[in-house]
């Protein structure tokens, strides 16, 4: 099963968390605190496996979850790393944030890898905040949780020329003349549902692929017939090989060259940009040499004529399309800058936290306040004073004051509710 599109969820793997304990032995004398550390939560990695040429293992695999790093122990001992998940993806797989669109990853390379979900890192057990102060402290993190992200996933096939075409042109005729792709090939249009790849071999030993793409007809950009689906596939080529019937027994070739071209343009104007070749199909129909007459009049490009079906003309091609791909470099899809946001000048630290008033309660949201809620572990009094002082240091109090709020005020921070106190 062909499947070149998926949306799911990632959810990599929290830290595990620190452990509270302290060292008490027979023959140690004021022991002092004694717990390890979490490990870290596993991430989530695609990974490029030149075997595979479809998205079909995400069609039922909505959420991935990664592994919880194991907690940390007592005496000192650190909880084990979870082990990462690493998924394989097929060459040609762009990875974007489903919110945001922004691309994520563009992995081409065999055995690239990329984090698409940071794993969360484990929680500090007591003895890695013992100071000269606070030798024996009484408190602990919690792991840090994994990262959630919602991505699409597109896969743009890797190829150096893609063959386009009106229906029933002969593409696939083509491809399994000069490759060993065997597409379906049959006398009605559409017949071709799914892109084909194969690997062709020059006579004088030199080698490409080729992308059999269905066939576009009038409004494919905008999902007329199955254009929509597929015309992304053209992306990544290198070469456009625009196939057309030239017997002129269903359309007007000349016609047929306008509207794929206009098609082209529509669904991205650097389609249209890049380098392509007319072949002339069907030379062998007795209409087809007054059609092809017609049209170099209106055409002003080096034709090439070809009968796929007889294997007529096709070593000629071949070999220019090997040609023109020796003198083209191989370009990235995605330039690097698209990767990255860039800040031009920036006016205001924005605050890690928003303060909303539902009533009589001070709603307090915001990644950092309430990442730091989930990593405190607010089991001792000593817990307790240290996250109060960190919502301190974030400005937390005072923004409270100044917007009116006053002893006895509850203040609510995820599903956890506090006191409020002058």
């Amino acid at each position: 099963m062909f499947i070149d599109e998926a949306t799911i969820e990632l959810i990599a793997g929290s830290g595990g968390d620190g452990c509270l304990a302290f060292r008490r032995e027979k023959y140690v004398a004021m022991g002092g605190p004694f717990g390890g550390n979490g490990g870290k939560g596993s991430d989530i990695i695609f990974k490029v496996d030149p075997g595979l040429n479809t998205l079909v293992d995400f069609k039922y695999k909505k959420i991935i979850k990664g592994d919880k790093g194991e907690n940390g122990m007592g005496k000192g001992m650190h909880g084990k790393n979870a082990q990462d998940i690493v998924i394989p993806v097929p060459p040609g797989t762009v990875v974007t944030d489903y919110d945001t669109g922004l691309i994520i990853a563009d992995l081409t390379q065999n055995g690239q890898t990329q984090i698409i979900a940071k794993g969360g890192r484990g929680g500090r057990g007591n003895m890695a905040f013992a100071t000269q102060k606070d030798p024996a402290p009484h408190f602990a993190e919690n792991g840090e949780p994994g990262e959630k992200v919602k991505i699409k996933i597109e896969l743009k096939l890797m190829a150096d020329v893609g063959l386009v075409g009106m229906p029933s042109v002969g593409k696939s005729t083509f491809i399994s003349k000069i490759s060993a792709s065997k597409p379906k090939i049959a006398d009605y249009p559409f017949t071709t549902l799914k892109p084909n790849l194969g690997v062709v071999k020059t006579p004088d030993s030199r080698s490409f692929v080729v992308a059999d793409l269905p066939g576009l007809i009038e409004g494919a950009s905008l999902g007329h017939g199955l254009g929509d689906k597929f015309l992304k596939h053209i992306e990544r080529t290198r070469v456009i090989a625009h196939i057309i019937d030239m017997s002129g027994y269903t359309n007007d070739p000349y016609q047929d060259y306008i509207t794929i071209n206009k098609e082209l343009e529509n669904f991205d104007k650097s389609l249209i940009e890049k380098p392509q070749i007319v072949i002339a199909n069907k030379m062998d129909m007795q209409s087809s040499k007054e059609n092809l007459k017609k049209f170099k009049e209106k055409v002003d490009k080096e034709i090439y004529e070809m009968s796929a079906i007889k294997g007529e003309g096709i070593d000629k091609i071949i070999l220019k399309l090997a040609d023109m791909l020796d003198k083209l470099p191989k370009e990235n899809l995605y330039k690097e800058e698209k990767f990255e946001s860039h800040v031009i000048y920036k006016f205001k630290e924005e605050k890690p936290y928003k303060i909303t008033k539902d009533n009589n309660t001070w709603i307090i949201s915001g990644k950092a306040v309430e990442k730091l809620l989930i990593m405190s572990r607010l089991d001792t009094d000593e817990a307790i004073l240290r996250f109060s002082n960190k919502l301190r240091k974030m400005g937390i109090d005072d923004e409270l004051r100044e917007l009116g709020a006053k002893d006895g005020d509850i203040i609510k921070i995820m599903d956890y509710e506090f006191e409020f106190k002058e």
